[in-house]
């Protein structure tokens, strides 16, 4: 049987539950390399993990192996297991419900790396609502208010 050849970036989104900052500078790094181990222990590659106190983004080289649901589920499940585990915040940590994942081809990898490299400097023009209607609409998505993150603004 042949092998499988694949080339699929994906940037993952998603949201701590209650959309509540409490990803610290103290510790995200420790969670961003946790993410990444993660995600290169399921098959994956990880090209960049980074994000604000309320939220995240992942961009992953993607295993036709398994699918994203999958992913992101095991993502988010050990993530949550590791801040709960350590103790890091006061209280159970939960991210949201939901997620958004969005293609791309290798010409823009370098971009969306960018993009989600500085985030800080991002959100200090957008908020976290305008960032993820901007990528639906560029994604062409249709907007269901019901099935968005729980926006605090």
């Amino acid at each position: 049987m042949a092998d499988c050849f694949s080339q699929l970036y994906i940037q993952i989104v998603f949201a701590v539950n209650g959309r509540r900052s409490l990803i610290d500078n103290t510790w995200k790094d420790e969670l961003y390399k946790y993410i990444s181990g993660s995600i290169t222990k399921l098959g994956h590659k990880s090209i960049n993990v980074n994000g604000m106190p309320d939220h995240i983004h992942l961009l992953i080289g993607l295993s036709p192996s398994m699918a994203i649901s999958d992913l992101v589920r095991e993502i988010k499940s050990n993530s949550s297991k590791f801040i709960n585990e350590k103790k890091i915040i006061k209280g159970k940590f939960n991210w949201q419900n939901g997620y958004g994942a969005f293609s791309y081809s290798r010409s823009q990898i370098q971009k969306v790396y960018d993009y989600i490299e500085n985030q800080e400097n991002h959100h200090k023009l957008k908020s976290f609502r305008e960032e993820y209607l901007d990528l639906l609409e560029k994604f062409q998505i249709p907007i269901d208010n019901k099935s968005l993150f729980d926006f605090n603004e």
